[in-house]
């Protein structure tokens, strides 16, 4: 039975909501005085999985090498940085890491969950080198980052799955191996994280990540759709999803492949004609998994259509990087090299700051996670996305002009190909400019609420290698405006990529 305090604490919170929405500016409170409530609330009434944990343990952070002082004025004394850990409700012993920046701007920005890829490649790839609030210089300190996500978004970046990263657990059995795992554990998540920081439900929610987030995001956004329909839990406001250089659709990106690399000169004409040849067998091989789903067809088709056609490509290309082939890829097996964020990770005072202490290691890319997951590499994902668009959720596809493993040919032809109502309007629709400050950096086709980007200069990070342009995209998209604009600031329309778009 709850105690009368406990009963106090609930009416206190009901009352909260119910004044604060009615006056309809749920963030206009002082988040203050939202924390301050909050904690005390929780402090009376601390709810937690059935075991007794405390489902969030979250803390506000203040990282080693990182001068607290932006844009020439001392910050203020409270730092909307924070990082802690999710105890997965629905696991025998896991822990999902997480960081979560409010935004430099306003507390009314929308929320956005960012989700890198691999699979089992940590999210503190994006937050160092990508679009974080800061990013290394050579002696390992932090610098703000003047395109950080943050400057438009509250942004929460999460270690997922289970065994990336930050994340964790002593049982072996929690490794996740297919998409509903992973999409019901983000969910629970987000239920937990909205319902420690309610101050954001009723901010819009967008979904974005890169690479393998292709198969992530799709699923996940399902996943809010069904609980929002079924009135389970907090309601979420999702308004849209954006994937960057992702894997969706294996069976149209792995035909893309030798187009894309041929065009890139990668390989010869007659290369591409023996290695079309195996096409016909990858594509029945995937067809296989999704029929059958097995464990045998799935690894099967891993196995074939990567040998023999994208691997069959990298053996002709040498050692060029195949997330950027504008360079060679080097002795690392990323092609970049990363490792001052191993150091600065690993480093006790940072894991203190953190909340990790010696629990884990810190390891960019898990093995273990990324063997997981591979019966489940060759499933098609964009099945999940039309009953989004066709309820109003946003989709952008955005990618970088020479990456090759996720590349934009491939992105490009599967968002066409999708069967939506749209779909003949959004194939007719012109290729147009897409304009930053003055300069051409890409090429965009909207219609309706489905946008691809082919991002100019960059190749499988563009936040990376484009940050402004990464930010300007973001920022644009968010306030509906990403096809608006660029039809404003188009002088003319070009079709140079529409032959290789639709074919």
């Amino acid at each position: 039975m709850p105690s009368d305090r406990t009963n106090i604490a609930l009416v206190v919170l009901l009352l909260t909501i119910s004044i604060v929405s009615a006056s309809s500016r749920f963030q206009s409170m002082d988040r203050f005085s939202v924390k301050h409530l909050k904690e005390t609330i929780i402090g009376l009434n601390n709810v937690g999985p059935q075991d007794g944990r405390k489902m969030i343990v979250e803390r506000q952070i203040i990282l080693p090498g990182l001068n607290y002082t932006r844009e020439g004025d001392v910050a203020d004394d409270y730092i909307g940085h924070h990082a802690g850990y999710y105890n997965i409700v629905h696991s025998n012993a896991a822990r999902l890491f997480y960081y979560f920046f409010e935004s430099r701007e306003s507390g009314d920005d929308p929320v956005v969950l960012w989700l890198t890829g691999g699979p089992g490649c940590s999210s503190e790839l994006a937050i160092f080198y990508e679009n974080g609030p800061f990013k290394f210089v050579d002696d390992m300190s932090l610098v703000w980052n003047n395109h950080g996500w943050d400057k438009v978004s509250n942004i929460i970046y999460v270690d997922q799955p289970i065994g990336t990263g930050f994340s964790y657990s002593s049982d072996k059995n929690d490794l996740r191996h297919n998409e509903n795992g992973i999409s019901n554990d983000l969910y629970d998540f987000m239920q937990a994280f909205l319902e420690e920081h309610f101050q954001y439900v009723n901010n819009d929610f967008y979904i974005i990540g890169e690479s393998y987030a292709g198969h992530y995001i799709p699923a996940f956004a399902n996943r809010i759709y069904q609980g929002n329909q079924q009135n389970q839990g907090i309601h979420i406001n999702l308004k849209g999803i954006a994937i960057g250089n992702g894997l969706t659709n294996p069976s149209i990106q792995y035909s893309a492949y030798t187009d894309y690399a041929f065009d890139m000169g990668l390989i010869t004409e007659s290369d591409k004609e023996e290695i079309d040849k195996n096409v016909p067998k990858c594509l029945e091989s995937i067809e296989n998994c999704d029929t059958t789903g097995t464990s045998f067809s799935c690894s099967d088709s891993f196995r074939i259509c990567n040998n023999d056609i994208y691997v069959a490509i990298v053996r002709i290309a040498g050692n060029v990087n195949i997330y950027d082939i504008r360079a060679d890829c080097g002795n690392s097996n990323l092609c970049y090299d990363f490792s001052n964020m191993d150091k600065y990770l690993n480093k006790k005072s940072v894991k203190d700051s953190l909340g990790v202490g010696d629990k884990v290691k810190f390891e960019l890319c898990s093995p273990a996670v990324y063997d997981a997951m591979q019966n489940d590499w060759m499933r098609n994902f964009d099945i999940d996305i039309p009953k989004l668009v066709e309820n109003g959720i946003k989709l952008l596809v955005y990618a970088g002009e020479y990456d090759l493993i996720c590349n934009w040919i491939g992105n490009s032809r599967w968002v066409s190909s999708m069967k939506w109502t749209g779909q003949r309007k959004y194939n007719s629709a012109p290729t147009v400019r897409f304009v930053v400050d003055t300069e051409e950096a890409g090429e965009l086709k909207s219609y309706a609420n489905v946008s691809f980007l082919k991002v100019f200069d960059a190749g499988h990070m563009a936040p990376m290698d484009q940050p402004r342009v990464a930010l300007t995209m973001l920022k644009r998209w968010m306030n509906g405006k990403l096809t608006e604009e660029e039809r404003t600031a188009s002088l003319f329309q070009t079709n140079t990529s529409t032959d290789k778009e639709v074919r």
